[in-house]
C-alpha cells in the first residue's frame, strides 16, 4: 500500500492511490486516465522528496510508477532553482508490437503545477506569470520539456510517448503537444485542470446572461480578427487550424473549478453559435483571442495556449467542498467520481 502527502507535511492529509486497479485495461479511459494521474502525482512527490531530502526507502515517489510498472528514466530539473519540474517513465514490460488502439505507452513525460513550498514557488509563479502573458514558450521550464520531448520521440517515436501535466503542468503539456501536432506528430496528451488564459465567463450563475456574454465576445473578437488579419493571414490561421485539429488532447475539467472551467464553454459555444446561424462567427472566433489579435495588430504573433480546435472533454460532475478539492490532482484517480465525456471536433 502506498501513500502520499498531496501539498502538505508527510505527517498531514494523506490520499490513498488508485489501488483498486490491480489489473489495467488500457482501453479504458478511467484506466488511462487514473495511471496519467498518478504519474503526475509521482513527479509532484519527487518534487516533495527532494525539498525535503528523503532518499531511498524514506522517498514516497516510487511507489506512484512501480505500482504501474513504470520505472524512473529521467527527472526534468529546472536549473534556475534545482527544483524537479517533470519526468519522465518507461514501461517496465518490453514494447507491445501489435495494432492495438489502445496499448501501454512506452514512455510517458509528466509535468507538475505548482507547489507551495518556498524552494520552488519562486519559479512556479514565475512560470504562471508568463502562460498569463501568453509568454510560456519562451519559459527556461518550457524549452526543458521540448527538448525532452524532442529526445524521447527520435527515441521511441511519437506514438508510443503520452504527455501529460497538471494545471501550469498541463498548460506546459499542452504547449508541447500543440507544437509537436503543428510538424504532423501528434502525441496522445492527458492534462488535467489546465489553465484557460481568458476570462472565466462560467462563473456567471445566469445562464442567459452568460451566454449572452459569450455571443457579445465571439462578435468582438470575429469582427476584430476581419479588421487586423489580412486574406494571407486568415487563410493560415485556418490551414493551421485545421492541421491542428487531428491531434485531439484529453482535457479533464471539473465545472467547479474556475482556473479550467472556461474549457466547457470554449468547446459547448462553438456548437451553440452553429445552432443559432452564427456558425462561421463562432469558427473564427474559436481561432482567435482578443490579446492574440491585439498582438497581431502590433506586428507581433502571440497565440494563445488555449486555443484548441478539438479536445475530448472528460468533466468530473463532483463539485468538491472547496476550489482546493476541484482543482487537486487526486479527483482524477478516484474509483466513484462520476463523470461526463465528449469529443468536440473541429470541422
Amino acid at each position: 500500500m502506498w501513500f502520499v502527502a498531496l501539498h502538505g507535511k508527510p505527517d498531514q492529509t494523506f490520499h490513498k492511490g488508485a489501488l483498486h486497479l490491480t489489473a489495467i485495461d488500457w482501453k479504458s479511459l478511467h484506466h488511462r486516465t487514473s495511471v496519467a494521474a498518478s504519474l503526475v502525482q509521482a513527479t509532484y512527490i519527487l518534487e516533495r522528496d527532494r525539498q525535503e531530502q528523503r532518499q531511498g526507502p524514506q522517498a514516497l515517489a516510487p511507489g506512484w510508477w512501480d505500482f504501474f510498472h513504470f520505472q524512473l528514466y529521467r527527472v526534468l530539473v529546472d536549473d534556475t532553482d534545482n527544483s524537479i519540474i517533470g519526468a519522465i517513465y518507461e514501461f517496465k514490460y518490453p514494447p507491445y508490437d501489435g495494432n492495438l488502439e489502445q496499448k501501454p505507452p512506452r514512455y510517458v513525460i509528466a509535468f507538475r503545477g505548482t507547489i507551495r513550498k518556498e524552494s520552488s514557488l519562486l519559479s512556479d509563479l514565475k512560470s504562471g506569470l508568463q502562460f498569463i502573458g501568453n509568454l510560456l514558450h519562451n519559459s527556461h521550464r518550457f524549452q526543458i520539456a521540448m527538448q525532452a520531448i524532442q529526445e524521447i520521440i527520435s527515441l521511441a517515436g511519437a506514438a508510443n510517448i503520452w504527455l501529460t501535466g497538471h494545471s501550469l503542468g498541463a498548460a506546459i503539456a499542452l504547449l508541447a503537444g500543440k507544437n509537436m501536432a503543428k510538424v504532423g506528430c501528434p502525441i496522445k496528451t492527458y492534462l488535467f485542470n489546465p489553465p484557460f488564459a481568458s476570462a472565466p465567463v462560467d462563473i456567471i450563475k445566469i445562464e442567459k446572461v452568460k451566454h449572452g456574454v459569450r455571443i457579445a465576445r465571439s462578435l468582438i473578437t470575429a469582427g476584430i480578427a476581419a479588421a487586423v488579419s489580412s486574406n494571407y493571414q486568415k487563410q493560415q490561421r485556418e490551414n493551421y487550424f485545421q492541421l491542428l485539429s487531428t491531434w485531439i488532447p484529453y482535457l479533464f475539467l471539473n465545472p467547479s473549478d474556475p482556473i479550467c472551467s472556461e474549457y466547457i464553454g470554449y468547446f459547448e459555444h462553438r456548437g451553440k453559435m452553429a445552432e443559432l446561424g452564427f456558425g462561421e462567427i463562432g469558427r473564427v472566433a474559436t481561432q482567435h483571442s482578443l490579446g492574440s489579435l491585439f498582438s497581431t495588430a502590433l506586428g507581433k504573433d502571440i497565440e494563445a495556449i488555449h486555443l484548441l480546435p478539438s479536445a475530448y472533454l472528460t468533466m468530473n460532475m463532483n463539485c468538491g467542498q472547496d476550489f482546493k478539492e476541484c482543482h487537486e490532482i487526486h479527483q482524477w484517480w478516484k474509483q466513484d467520481f462520476q463523470w461526463q465525456s465528449k469529443l468536440h471536433q473541429f470541422s
